[in-house]
């Protein structure tokens, strides 16, 4: 998740860049589409500024700004494609991923997108610009880059086991780890082996155990004799006896 994130933070660093320099961007789309006789539709594909900028731009500064601006969407969608693979989600996350790809698909229509606040980049162009030329074009890449924030805010509230796939290999230790749990307390619970003083110690105790036990046993058996009429008579005094 941390290389996702330090990914995302890259993306964002050269989107800071390019948006600082966001007329000269619409100026290089205005001078293609007129090089390219193509006026009045709007700019609604990235298919379509790939176009303008492989056959329809005369300058070095348009094309490093158009390239720019491809290059950030190209990072976007490669960055989509490896979260799908290396990470597993719910509905929501999945969906968020599939919506971010479909904006960024070269033959995706952008002219009714339009990004909000706090992103101001459709306050920049007036109003026909806004609404009939680059109001979608300036828009799809802040509108990409919430809907990663959005996917990393929930992904993070997802189970660790629940993460990743198996092709990233986390899945499969992850569920493998209860299995082998119980096999480690198991060893953890074996007692250990009783040292051999101990062992001497226990059959001095066995010994005098059986000592005591076998005197019990000769008084018992002399009280028995005792009872059962072995006894001596009674007492009589010394003298004459009948």
């Amino acid at each position: 998740m941390n290389e996702a994130k330090e990914a995302l933070r890259n993306i964002e660093q050269n989107y800071k860049l390019f948006l600082q320099q966001q007329f000269t961007f619409i100026g290089a789309l205005q001078h293609t589409r007129e090089n390219a006789r193509d006026t009045i539709r709007p700019v609604a594909s990235i298919s379509q500024v790939q176009s303008y900028m492989d056959h329809h731009c005369n300058n070095s500064t348009d094309r490093r700004i158009l390239s720019m601006f491809l290059n950030i969407c190209n990072d976007l969608s490669k960055l989509c494609h490896k979260l799908e693979t290396v990470y597993s989600g719910n509905n929501i996350t999945n969906g968020i991923l599939e919506r971010c790809k479909m904006l960024l698909s070269h033959s995706n229509d952008l002219s009714a997108i339009r990004a909000k606040y706090p992103h101001d980049v459709v306050n920049h162009l007036s109003c026909d610009e806004a609404k009939n030329r680059y109001g979608g074009v300036v828009s799809l890449i802040p509108v990409v880059l919430d809907c990663l924030k959005e996917w990393v805010a929930h992904t993070e509230k997802l189970p660790r086991r629940a993460l990743y796939n198996v092709s990233g290999g986390s899945a499969a230790s992850e569920k493998r780890a209860p299995q082998g749990a119980p096999a480690r307390a198991a060893v953890s619970q074996t007692p250990p082996s009783v040292r051999p003083e101990a062992q001497i110690s226990t059959r001095n105790k066995d010994n005098v155990q059986v000592q005591g036990s076998e005197r019990v046993r000769k008084k018992n058996l002399n009280d028995t004799e005792n009872h059962s009429g072995k006894l001596k008579g009674p007492w009589k005094p010394p003298g004459r006896h009948a």
